[in-house]
């Protein structure tokens, strides 16, 4: 199989974090042959690992550290998603690796969450921090369609490299091909909620795979699966953040659907519901508001 290389194409300008993603790629493009032609090498395997989880680790400092000597603003969500990767996921993985004696599928699954995190991570999070993709909130709460539609294609240029074209004003909810359906559900200041409902097409979510890691990558389908879900669980927060202002929107809860669960949530009527084309697939943006029903006497 071919390697899984970093692609220097996503390199921030910054030395101290580019080598370190080069270097990263490169440890788990080897652990990956060892996991593929050494399977019952369970030490070897240990040790890799273990020396993996520190650089990450120590990758993760570093980064931090870069980001407070530029007073970078966006540092302490960053670092939430650091630690939320250490604390949580890495402690889950690392369980698995345990209980199941390093078996080369644990290793398998380790990697593939791995590969995905840090692609997932590097494309949007990473690249905010140089202004290479858009880091705040620019666009007011609004159900304009041209500037939903301008934070629509701003997003998936930041992420995908694309141009996205509305196509839709009116989306009834037709099928699209093989894809990924995402619910997203935000508290308002004001007592009040918003809800977005979003599609996108597989061959779409692949194609960050395929721009971070290569063709090389596609070979391993379980690991193209992960890092799709990474890269659009990125873009819709990314997607996220320039729609609504974090000052006045709290993700309350997030949920990734069958094509059932969506359909079965779109026919609940959103008033704003818009399909985009790109050369590469379609996306559906539904968004829907309650506004706060003050009791009488108050």
């Amino acid at each position: 199989m071919g390697k899984i290389l970093w692609n220097e194409k996503f390199n921030i300008g910054v030395e101290v974090v580019d080598k370190a993603h080069a270097r990263l790629f490169r440890m788990v493009g080897k652990l990956m042959d060892l996991a593929e032609y050494e399977p019952d090498s369970q030490n070897a395997c240990k040790e890799s690992i273990k020396f993996l989880e520190d650089y990450t680790m120590t990758h993760f400092s570093e980064e931090e550290a870069y980001m407070r000597s530029v007073h970078y603003k966006g540092y302490e969500k960053h670092k939430k998603l650091h630690d939320e990767f250490r604390d949580n996921t890495l402690v889950s993985l690392k369980r698995y690796l345990k209980t199941s004696d390093y078996s080369p599928m644990a290793v398998q699954r380790f990697l593939n969450v791995l590969v995905g995190w840090l692609t997932g991570h590097i494309m949007v999070e990473d690249q905010a921090i140089t202004g290479n993709v858009a880091a705040s909130s620019v666009y007011e709460e609004t159900t304009d369609t041209p500037v939903v539609a301008d934070a629509v294609n701003q997003a998936m240029k930041d992420v995908f490299r694309l141009e996205a074209e509305l196509v839709s004003a009116e989306y009834n909810g037709r099928s699209i091909r093989n894809g990924y359906y995402y619910r997203l559900c935000y508290d308002r200041d004001d007592g009040g909620k918003v809800q977005l409902l979003m599609g996108l097409e597989e061959q779409l979510a692949r194609r960050g795979v395929g721009m971070m890691l290569g063709l090389a990558a596609m070979q391993k389908p379980e690991m193209v699966r992960e890092a799709s879900l990474q890269i659009l669980e990125r873009f819709i927060h990314h997607f996220g953040k320039l729609f609504k202002s974090d000052t006045e929107y709290q993700l309350s809860k997030e949920e990734l659907l069958t094509k059932d669960e969506f359909r079965e949530d779109f026919m609940t009527r959103y008033p704003t519901s818009l399909l985009f084309e790109t050369r590469l697939g379609h996306f559906i943006f539904c968004a829907r508001r309650w506004e706060i029903k003050k009791r009488k006497g108050f």
